[in-house]
């Protein structure tokens, strides 16, 4: 309201929301504490996080992060945690005189970098990513940041970028992925481009924990769970483990020579000359279908495929596969 009304409401005082108020008062974000156990809650429409949201959520973490707990959860939405960057911000921007959608993805994926940072070097406390909604894009990898990763078996990851016209990615995924699946793994998730259930994710690793049947089985058990990780008698070691596992990460290879790599490939896809993140972006704001299946759900199309086509047979099937 305030972007649509700017000049209306550049006259009006601005009144921050503490993060810690009643819960009952509707906000994106808010926090608490039960304990040694501190509470993150963002809710973002549709998961979607602008350059603002992002940058507001990592002010909250690090507001989190100085607080004298053992336990910090992030606890996203009931729909999604988190879906990446806002594609429809960075849309609208396309549309300004002033600016452009390359400049906007440029900041946006800055302030999701900046974010996943903050939760990374959370030194004094264990992170738990707590998944009550469903996960995709560079929002599956914000949650890789956290020390655990707990979901209910409703969720559904979508760990990969490059259904959005061959984004490459950014949040660190360079570092987090191979770490949880393998560097063999995370080129086929990355290639395969498939969502994963909750129990496939935890079976190839991707995810610590899937602790509950549904929604609210998970939202019941979650604070006995996080209780009990917050009270553990091994606390202190395994936050000495995590400390010195971060040194030695850093050692080898800086997390900033990671995401110095994952974005001058993102520039490429911004402001280089293959226009195809842009296309997709466009069409994905404006609700316009496939027009045929993608390759990658298709392989039977592939020359040598199990029921391969002739270049002709798939034209005439394009008109049919009209992607869902």
């Amino acid at each position: 309201m305030a972007e649509c009304f700017a000049a209306q409401c550049a006259a009006l005082p601005e009144l921050p929301a503490p993060l810690m108020r009643d819960p009952a008062e509707w906000d994106e974000l808010h926090y608490r504490e039960e304990g040694g156990v501190g509470w993150l809650t963002f809710d973002f429409y549709n998961g979607a996080m602008s350059t603002g949201q992002c940058q507001r959520l990592r002010e909250a973490v690090a507001f989190a992060k100085a607080r004298p707990t053992r336990v910090l959860v992030l606890l996203g939405g009931a729909d999604f945690f988190s879906n990446g960057i806002h594609l429809n911000r960075i849309e609208a921007s396309a549309q300004r005189p002033d600016d452009s959608a390359a400049d906007e993805s440029m900041r946006n994926i800055e302030a999701m970098d900046d974010l996943a940072l903050e939760i990374l070097t959370a030194g004094d406390q264990l992170t738990v990513s707590a998944l009550r909604g469903n996960v995709g894009a560079g929002g599956a990898f914000l949650a890789l940041a956290a020390d655990l990763v707990w979901a209910h078996e409703g969720v559904v990851l979508n760990p990969h970028y490059k259904n959005m016209g061959n984004l490459y990615g950014s949040e660190y995924w360079t570092y987090l992925l191979p770490q949880r699946v393998g560097a063999a793994g995370a080129a086929a998730i990355m290639r395969n481009r498939l969502p994963l259930s909750a129990n496939g994710a935890l079976e190839i690793g991707l995810i610590d924990a899937v602790c509950a049947e549904d929604a609210r089985a998970f939202a019941a058990m979650l604070p006995e769970r996080v209780a009990a990780l917050a009270l553990a008698g091994d606390f202190d070691e395994r936050l000495a483990a995590k400390r010195a596992r971060r040194e030695r990460d850093e050692a080898a290879k800086p997390l900033a020579a990671y995401r110095a790599e994952e974005l001058a490939r993102m520039r490429r896809n911004f402001y280089g000359f293959d226009p195809s993140y842009h296309v997709a972006r466009y069409h994905f704001v404006q609700k316009i279908p496939h027009a045929w299946t993608p390759r990658h759900l298709a392989p039977h199309r592939e020359p040598g495929g199990a029921h391969g086509t002739s270049a002709g047979a798939d034209s005439t099937n394009r008109k049919a596969d009209t992607a869902a």
